[in-house]
C-alpha cells in the first residue's frame, strides 16, 4: 500500500471543499489541535461545537482529525501528553496505565465503556492527560493554522487566476 495515497486523499479532499481560506485554515488548525489533545471520545462533539462558535470548517477539522487521531498514532500521542504532564502536574501517570488505556480504545469499546476506563484511571490520569496533550497541540494547532492558510491563499489565487484566462 502506499503511504502517500491517504496524505494526497485529504489534501485533495480540503483543497475541494468550498469555503475561505481563513475558514479551511482555520478548520485544519482545529482538527490537528483536536486530534492531538487525549480527548479521544469527545473529538468530533468538540469540533461541532468549536466550529460552531469560530466559524471554521467543521467538515475540513473532522477529515484533519481523523486523519491525525488514528490507531497508528493514538499511543505516540498518549505517550507524549503522558511524559509532558508527568513533567509539569505535580501527578505521576504510569505507562502501563497509558497503554490500557489505549488497547481498551483498539478494542473498540462503546462510548460508555470509554468514559468508564477514563474516570476509572483517575481524575489525575485525566489531568495529566489533559494538560501533557494541550501543551504539545497548541504550538502545532497554532502552526498548521499558518502554513495552511498560506498554501489555501496560493490555492485560492490560481484559482482567480485561471478564472480570469476563462
Amino acid at each position: 500500500m502506499n503511504v502517500l495515497r491517504p496524505i494526497k486523499y485529504y489534501y485533495l479532499k480540503i483543497k475541494r471543499h468550498r469555503g475561505t481560506p481563513q475558514s479551511l485554515a482555520g478548520g485544519i488548525a482545529l482538527g490537528v489541535f483536536i486530534g492531538l489533545t487525549p480527548t479521544l471520545p469527545f473529538h468530533t462533539f468538540l469540533i461541532i461545537a468549536i466550529c460552531f462558535f469560530t466559524r471554521t470548517s467543521a467538515v475540513t477539522a473532522i477529515a484533519v482529525s481523523w486523519f491525525v487521531s488514528n490507531p497508528l498514532t493514538f499511543f505516540p500521542i498518549y505517550y507524549f501528553a503522558a511524559q509532558v504532564g508527568n513533567r509539569l502536574t505535580p501527578y505521576s501517570l504510569q505507562m502501563s496505565t497509558v497503554a490500557s488505556i489505549i488497547e481498551q480504545f483498539q478494542m473498540g469499546h462503546g462510548f460508555s465503556e470509554v468514559l468508564a476506563i477514563l474516570f476509572n484511571a483517575g481524575s489525575e490520569a485525566v489531568i495529566v492527560l489533559l494538560v501533557g496533550g494541550f501543551i504539545i497541540a497548541a504550538p502545532i494547532g497554532i502552526l498548521s493554522y499558518y502554513l495552511s492558510l498560506a498554501v489555501l491563499l496560493a490555492i485560492s489565487k490560481k484559482r482567480a487566476q485561471k478564472r480570469q484566462l476563462l
